[in-house]
């Protein structure tokens, strides 16, 4: 799965006029994860709303046209989009801070991002590849600076910022509690660990960032000692949306419950990024 998202992200490095995969701006019915927590992104770009009695937080904007999507989806589950008071952002991607302009123009929210993030959601651009046109989105004005372990909250939900560089120097994993049933439970949003279009290395032009080889271990070090109940991601795909949401009913177990999920994620992940790593410097030699 993570491969795919490569391979999608690399196509369209190769030319600005390259297409994005078709789930990315295809449309899917929004829905309650559990209690508050609702999915309203597309069928492959996450987007996850946080609703609370002082007005709700919003976070990931996927694609530039996907901000009018996300609000009628939010419509549809009978919230107004007015009542988006906080915006926050896993990653400073195109593919998920591109509808984050527009949304917050249209929201009157604030949005609150990491340090290391900032300067990629301001200018809209991807940090070491400036020229590739087609990884724009509009720039977006970070009204609250993260650090590591800050925490957001609002009407009694409170978000913690870990940061998990590596996928972006300022990427940004977010855990919270939310009640399933009558049960309390982590619920955890990967930033991404994925290389994608990253340079690790490089013998012409270094490295996307300077630092992302060291970082990618310790933040997969990072996530091993996390935990987390319910496991969410940036895309359908990495955690199992499609299938998961069918499996839901009444007298059902919640099939978003899953301890086990993150562990299973990070370690296929970090295998990916080790081979990867291997073949960036062998062509680097």
């Amino acid at each position: 799965m993570k491969a795919l998202i490569s391979l999608a992200l690399a196509a369209v490095a190769t030319t600005a006029s390259a297409q994005t995969p078709p789930s990315w701006t295809r449309a899917t019915e929004p829905f309650a994860i559990a209690d508050n927590l609702y999915y309203v992104g597309t069928e492959g770009l996450s987007a996850f709303l946080i609703t609370t009695p002082k007005g709700h937080i919003l976070i990931d904007g996927a694609l530039p046209s996907s901000a009018k999507p996300i609000e009628a989806n939010i419509a549809k589950l009978g919230f107004k989009v007015g009542d988006v008071k906080v915006l926050l952002n896993t990653h400073a991607h195109f593919d998920h801070s591109g509808g984050l302009a527009e949304l917050k123009r249209d929201a009157g929210a604030s949005l609150a991002a990491s340090a290391q993030d900032r300067v990629a959601l301001e200018t809209g651009k991807y940090p070491g590849s400036e020229e590739v046109t087609a990884f724009d989105f509009p720039p977006v004005k970070v009204d609250r600076v993260l650090k590591d372990g800050d925490k957001v909250g609002l009407g009694g939900v409170v978000l913690t910022a870990h940061l998990t560089p590596g996928h972006t120097a300022g990427c940004t994993t977010w855990t919270f509690p939310v009640k399933v049933g009558s049960v309390v439970r982590q619920a955890l949003l990967y930033c991404s660990t994925s290389v994608a279009a990253n340079r690790l290395v490089s013998k012409t032009r270094g490295p996307q960032y300077p630092g992302i080889a060291a970082d990618y271990p310790r933040s997969f070090a990072k996530l091993k000692a996390m935990k987390a109940d319910i496991f969410l991601a940036p895309h359908g795909e990495q955690f199992g949306m499609a299938a998961k949401r069918v499996a839901m009913g009444p007298g059902k177990a919640n099939p978003f419950v899953d301890p086990t999920e993150l562990a299973r994620v990070v370690a296929a992940s970090e295998t990916d990024f080790k081979a990867q790593l291997a073949r960036q410097q062998e062509a680097a030699k």
